[in-house]
């Protein structure tokens, strides 16, 4: 990913932050030169000094397949974006686009069962743990839970290199910022309010 200097994020706390929060990645890889990609739920996980990406994919979706035979895959984590008029800056320039990226790269491997169990559990728990009524993995029927594990395949990927790019106006002098942020706050579309929100938490 191109990331110019003032747009780069090096901070690891930081980045992971941003991948659990915008979990919803997109995983590419490649069989004969040709990119396949899927968009899935994604995981975080630190075992024994390594850090996982981990998910599951339909049995039916050949992309499982390509992960012994591919070098590298490729995740991708996307945050918030939004158009920036150049109407907003103090001197004559052209528009641009805000927005927030992480791309993390590693080796995949399918998950034994037990692992597969273990990243459905945590991933069941993140995000029903806090509903009224939570759908837990002990309160499924085995009938049931057996059923639905033929049907996926569990993955990890190990995390070998990551690239993050947060482009927020800081090229921007600091007239232009303070614009910037009110004019996407007004435009009443929810990206723009974040990424708004987000410019002004980073200039505080």
């Amino acid at each position: 990913m191109y990331i110019p200097k003032y747009f780069k994020v090096t901070n690891i706390d930081e980045i992971w932050d941003f991948v659990q929060t915008n979990s919803f990645g997109t995983i590419v890889t490649t069989k004969e030169g040709k990119p396949i990609a899927s968009h899935l739920p994604l995981g975080l996980n630190k075992k024994d000094g390594d850090t996982y990406i981990t998910g599951h994919m339909a049995y039916g979706n050949p992309q499982w397949k390509t992960f012994e035979t591919c070098e590298d895959v490729l995740v991708m984590f996307q945050g918030p974006h939004a158009y920036i008029s150049s109407s907003w800056y103090e001197d004559e320039n052209v528009p641009t686009w805000n927005y927030q990226a992480v791309h993390v790269y590693g080796k995949a491997s399918v998950m034994e069962k037990d692992e597969l169990i273990e990243e459905l559990t945590i991933m069941l728990e993140k995000y029903e743990g806090n509903r009224v009524n939570p759908v837990l993995w002990d309160k499924l029927s085995p009938q049931l839970l057996e059923k639905e594990l033929k049907g996926i395949v569990g993955f990890k990927i190990k995390v070998g290199d990551i690239q993050a790019a947060y482009k927020l106006s800081q090229n921007r002098n600091e007239t232009d910022i303070t614009n910037i942020i009110s004019k996407l706050k007004n435009e009443g579309i929810p990206n723009s309010k974040q990424i708004a929100e987000l410019i002004e938490n980073r200039f505080k």
